[in-house]
């Protein structure tokens, strides 16, 4: 008698895990062939934010070439020496803020809308 419920207890055990997926992660319903609606759980698949960290670096670099264009490239250079001075921190954003090519790009660029 008892190996009778074990088919039954492995079934509602599936069913039940089924159900908590489909409560947690969101369902994906299709028809079968025979008309019968089958709702299945949506594969959790994590995703990185690779456009999310494009336009942090893009805006970055934006606004380097916006202080590049604004303090001049003598400016420039005296702030980026000062933090090189200071603490941990300080000299972590002082090689950040380095000019490279892309904000000397960008600083080309933006002194041409900036009033002189």
């Amino acid at each position: 008698m008892t190996q009778a419920h074990v088919p039954f207890d492995k079934r509602l055990k599936r069913i039940v895990r089924r159900h908590e997926k489909i409560t947690t992660t969101g369902a994906v319903r299709s028809v079968n062939a025979d008309g019968l609606i089958v709702a299945k759980p949506r594969l959790y698949r994590p995703r990185f934010p690779l456009k999310g960290l494009l336009a942090v670096l893009f805006l970055g670099f934006l606004f380097k070439g916006f202080l590049l264009a604004y303090l001049g490239d003598d400016g420039y250079a005296e702030r980026v020496a000062s933090l090189q001075g200071g603490s941990t921190m300080e000299q972590v954003g002082a090689w950040v803020m380095q000019p490279d090519p892309v904000t000397a790009f960008a600083a080309q660029g933006i002194s041409l809308v900036l009033p002189q």
